[in-house]
């Protein structure tokens, strides 16, 4: 009787560490699964017309000379400049706010234009300031007494709405995220990946490396990336570096933000002035901030580029080439900008689909996003609200989050199932499980070797 008992305990205890085994295998492969981002397609680039932003296309209805720009209230209603009473009516019918000004968008435009025809300062950078009605004039440090003079009288020459403020620090690019990418010339950070159909790419900052650059993912470069093939700057500032694999990767449709974490992107737009964006950057990781003006041309020492996202988010160096985004939406490449993350600043951005139109490139996004072709439903809009309101911009997020995994950091599923931050708790339950067999086996062993001594002491008493 004793002995059946033993049998029976021993029998349950091999099933319990059997099912122990399966039970941490699967847990095991089910973390490591997770660990994979889901396969990245192709979707085309969003046209980005007027139909997902309603002061965009009230402007785009009433016209230059009777308008001065649109942007996103405090409570997340569109407002919309205008110059007249009738223009006012019309957008308050349209349910968005009118803000009736003084100088319509071609008074301002014309100013723009006066300033780019002066002698070029290096150290400066001008927008127009929807919300003031100015052309706003920023100077940094560099530039000299006798250069902000000159300027100064070229701005009283245009009119009182153009306002010259100094700044501290320099307009530099932001050389040396998400992820480093590093090269002789210094180091950036990846921002979006994308591809031409046949060859996927790394869209990142022009200023980055001239065409031919080769770029790796660590110091020793050990792990070379590709090389940049395409590259426009001054004048814009974007690149094109293609992957020496010719593929992205797992994770092609994510951009990092720190600590193993990432956001996944799920289309490309124009941002709204006053629109809450993220940036990532390999140097100062994720930071936020508004959408302070568009059209902004910024005069660095190697060059002038225009037509750049001027916000309020800050940068440093290595955070060129950044991706900078909203709700999951891909809007901008950090191109340069003064201060830092301690103090603050302002940072410029190359808008990601003119980059994508002049490469002839389309952003890499999730196979489950679904959208349709070239079209006003292509991609999603940018996070400004509908004309009958909305989230505020303070409400608005990166995106859905999304292990950065996969060809980021090129580990294999066997270095992800030996990753104990991702299958501890399956590999504990294996290592459990495979103690309680190997301590079945000892005293079923110990307890066979009694029996055979007890027998044979027995019969050979």
């Amino acid at each position: 009787m004793r002995h059946a008992r033993r049998r029976v305990v021993r029998r349950v205890t091999r099933l319990a560490a059997v099912g122990g085994l399966l039970l941490g295998g699967a847990m095991v492969a089910q973390a490591a699964m997770a660990s994979e981002t889901p396969p990245a397609s192709v979707r085309p680039l969003a046209a980005t017309g007027t139909a997902g932003d309603p002061g965009a296309a009230l402007v785009a209805r009433l016209g230059t000379a009777r308008t001065a720009g649109n942007w996103i209230g405090a409570d997340g209603r569109p407002v919309v400049a205008v110059t007249d009473a009738d223009a006012a009516r019309t957008v308050r019918g349209a349910g968005a706010e009118a803000k009736v000004v003084r100088h319509s968008m071609d008074e301002l435009r014309s100013a723009t234009g006066t300033l780019r025809s002066a002698p070029r300062v290096s150290g400066t950078a001008w927008a127009v300031d929807y919300r003031t009605n100015r052309v706003v004039v920023r100077a940094d440090r560099t530039v000299s007494a006798g250069d902000w003079s000159r300027m100064s009288r070229v701005a009283a020459g245009i009119g009182g709405f153009v306002h010259m403020e100094r700044t501290p620090g320099a307009f530099t690019a932001r050389l040396n995220g998400a992820q480093p990418i590093l090269s002789t010339g210094g180091r950036c950070s990846a921002g979006f990946n994308v591809t031409d159909g046949r060859r996927d790419y790394i869209l990142t900052a022009g200023h980055c490396g001239p065409s031919g650059s080769t770029w790796f993912a660590d110091n020793q470069g050990d792990r070379r990336l590709g090389s940049t093939v395409s590259s426009d700057f001054p004048g814009s500032d974007f690149s094109l570096v293609q992957y020496d694999s010719g593929r992205a990767g797992p994770g092609a449709d994510v951009v990092a933000v720190g600590g193993g974490k990432g956001v996944r992107i799920t289309g490309a737009a124009d941002p709204s002035v006053g629109q809450r964006v993220f940036r990532s950057g390999s140097t100062s990781g994720l930071h936020d901030g508004q959408v302070t003006a568009l059209n902004a041309t910024v005069n660095y020492p190697e060059g002038t580029v225009t037509g750049l996202i001027e916000t309020d988010v800050c940068a440093e160096p290595g955070d060129s080439g950044g991706p900078m985004f909203s709700e999951g939406v891909a809007l901008g490449v950090t191109s340069g900008g003064s201060g830092d993350c301690t103090t603050g600043g302002t940072t410029f951005f190359q808008p990601v689909t003119r980059a994508l139109t002049a490469l002839n490139v389309k952003l890499l996004v999730s196979a489950g996003n679904t959208g349709g072709g070239q079209g006003t439903a292509a991609s999603p809009a940018p996070s400004a609200p509908a004309a009958g309101g909305g989230a505020a911009p303070s409400a608005a997020s990166p995106g859905s989050s999304a292990p950065v995994t996969g060809g980021s950091d090129g580990r294999t599923l066997l270095a992800r199932i030996t990753d104990t931050r991702n299958v501890g708790p399956g590999l504990l339950v294996v290592a459990g499980s495979v103690i309680a067999l190997v301590a079945t086996r000892y005293i079923r062993s110990e307890q066979d070797r009694k029996a055979y001594q007890r027998y044979y002491s027995a019969t050979w008493g």
